[in-house]
């Protein structure tokens, strides 16, 4: 049977039937309730005991519940989530207090009243009302399979988890134990915002960033992240621990953002968990657990949930670094410092249908038109991630329009200069408009991001951010062209093919592979960023090669790849990479 859009089940539905019998008010039934359940106000207003006579006595039933995807719902089964309560058993402190902020059908409350006898008050906050009903009915059913002399005090609350007072239940909790327990969204604010949800925080750059960090990818947060920092910050002062589901990038934000906010955590650890199997999603989730009201500590432990607790690795910060492994990064922590030539990121123009452009039987084409007339001049060969697989690359199986050759130039004079190319934009131009970045507002017609001197330097040293190859390419031009790079690609850029290969060749390293494996999280929608690669000290790095290793690796790459690199420039690239007019001393973003 399905009462309030839930299913209940036949016990829940028997003892409604038996005490509705009885000529009881909404106070009778509530205090009937609360001494079965624990539960404070079980039925909230008399429409609520109205829909709940009326359907226990014509069995209503109901269609299957609506998509949760606004509500980034991914329930945690019974059997994980009594193994999580189980294991916390064992190692924390009996709570008084549970708190679980994003509640659902509640399982995870009826595994800590399955896993603790030490509970005394419950608080449930759900923003879907039906799930408020089936958390309260799962209570209800279970105490009727389980007569305990004493219950909790239990509230379950239908709210926004971002306008709930978790700092009142602080306070009122300063001399109890609390376990905060839970699986909070798996989504980001812009991901809800595309979906028009209500299931936001109150808008804010809650994180401090800056300028264009903050209106494009740095901008946009985990819902989770936001929650657990919340939770935390509300609870810090608290006897007790915390214990959430989330993405294993939430918990290495958390981490990283510790060296600022300095929040009273202690024993921080990252369980892994398998979300394909418990969830059917291919999502890198974890259990992020930590003691609360403890001295601050800013590294983080990881374990696999399903096996014996051997430790896995240690992230977090080592003298004001962070790293992804703190073993490794012992043996490679030499090279880490500041670049001395800039990385750079590729084009970015959000328009692929239009800017991207393939070569068939010798005339440009895009996915909706063949046989585009475009002037030569404008128009590069490009190479994506999925591109840089050689060592050496020469040619590109794709090409796009490079409209401006610095960010914010206008482009105006392509009306008369490529008349051809012109006539190609314009007719595309509601696709450029349509561009939802607000990058491109009050900026010039067809502008592009990612692009600069640099971009029209010949050779550039490569490297993939999407992909987890910890390998460098060396990209040469095409056709007299310099190629160019996607904005999924990092690259640095020469005029010099020698002190592109020495670059290319200390990238390559065995030294490089360990430094980037240590301080790169596999978990990350990009594994490289400029803010990991800007950390290879080049000089430093330098200093790890022999000459005669050196020419080894030279002759080797020369045979593999038809070049005929000489040594001879080695002191002169040096002196370039010791030159402090080229060291760039920008802060970690």
């Amino acid at each position: 049977m399905k009462v309030f859009d839930v299913q209940i089940t036949e016990a829940v539905q028997d003892f409604f039937k038996e005490k509705l019998k009885l000529n009881t008010s909404l106070l009778d039934i509530n205090n009937i309730l609360k001494t079965v359940s624990g539960i404070c106000n079980f039925l909230e207003t008399e429409n609520d005991f109205f829909e709940l006579k009326t359907k226990i006595k014509n069995e209503y039933y109901l269609l299957n519940e609506p998509d949760r995807m606004e509500y980034g719902d991914f329930q945690t089964n019974p059997v994980l989530s009594l193994k999580i309560t189980n294991y916390l058993s064992l190692n924390i402190e009996a709570p008084e207090v549970l708190i679980e902020p994003t509640c659902g059908r509640g399982n995870f409350i009826i595994a800590a009243l399955t896993s603790f006898s030490s509970i005394k008050e419950i608080y449930g906050v759900e923003i879907y009302r039906p799930y408020v009903w089936e958390t309260k009915f799962s209570i209800l059913n279970f105490f009727l399979k389980n007569e305990l002399n004493t219950k909790p005090n239990i509230v379950i609350t239908n709210a926004n988890v971002f306008e709930y007072n978790f700092k009142k239940i602080a306070e009122n909790s300063k001399t109890k134990t609390v376990l905060i327990l839970g699986n909070p969204p798996w989504v980001t604010n812009a991901m809800l915002g595309s979906l028009n949800s209500l299931n936001l925080p109150t808008k804010s750059n809650f994180k401090q960033h800056t300028g264009l960090e903050a209106i494009t990818g740095k901008g946009n947060f985990d819902i989770a992240e936001y929650i657990t920092l919340m939770l935390i910050e509300a609870f810090q002062a608290s006897s007790g621990n915390l214990a959430l589901l989330v993405k294993s990038s939430v918990i290495k934000n958390i981490i990283f953002d510790q060296s600022k906010n300095k929040y009273r955590i202690n024993k921080l650890e990252k369980h892994w968990i398998d979300s394909k199997k418990e969830f059917n999603v291919s999502v890198d989730a974890a259990l992020f657990f930590c003691s609360l009201n403890s001295d601050s500590t800013f590294n983080c432990e990881t374990f696999d949930f399903y096996k014996s607790k051997i430790l896995i690795q240690d992230f977090g910060w080592v003298n004001e670094k962070f790293v992804s492994d703190i073993n490794k990064y012992k043996y490679s922590k030499q090279i880490d410092g500041l670049c001395q030539f800039e990385w750079r990121q590729g084009l970015k123009h959000d328009c692929s249908a239009v800017m991207e452009l393939d070569m068939l039987n010798g005339q440009y084409s895009n996915p909706n038109e063949i046989g585009i007339e475009l002037e030569e001049d404008l128009v590069y060969g490009i190479l994506k991630s999925s591109d840089l697989k050689n060592t050496v690359i020469r040619s590109s199986r794709k090409y796009t329009i490079v409209t401006q050759t610095k960010v914010g130039q206008e482009t105006s004079h392509i009306r008369n200069q490529y008349p051809k190319t012109y006539q190609y934009l314009i007719k595309n131009l509601s696709a450029f408009q349509s561009r939802k970045s607000s990058i491109y507002n009050n900026k010039p017609l067809f502008s592009i991001f990612g692009i600069g001197d640099y971009s029209f330097k010949p050779y550039k040293v490569v490297i993939s951010g999407l992909y987890k190859t910890f390998h460098f390419s060396l990209v040469l031009p095409q056709n007299g062209k310099p190629l160019m790079l996607d904005d999924t690609c990092y690259m640095l850029s020469f005029d010099s093919l020698e002190f592109a290969v020495y670059t290319l060749i200390l990238l390559n390293s065995q030294t490089t592979k360990d430094f980037l494996k240590s301080i790169s999280f596999s978990e990350a929608k990009r594994t490289f960023t400029k803010d990991v690669l800007k950390r290879i000290n080049l000089d430093a790095l330098s200093k790890t090669f022999s000459m005669q290793e050196l020419v080894v690796e030279l002759d080797v790459f020369n045979t593999s790849n038809r070049l005929d690199i000489k040594i001879t420039h080695w002191n002169n690239y040096l002196q370039e990479v010791n030159s402090t007019k080229n060291k760039q001393f920008e802060m970690f973003a």
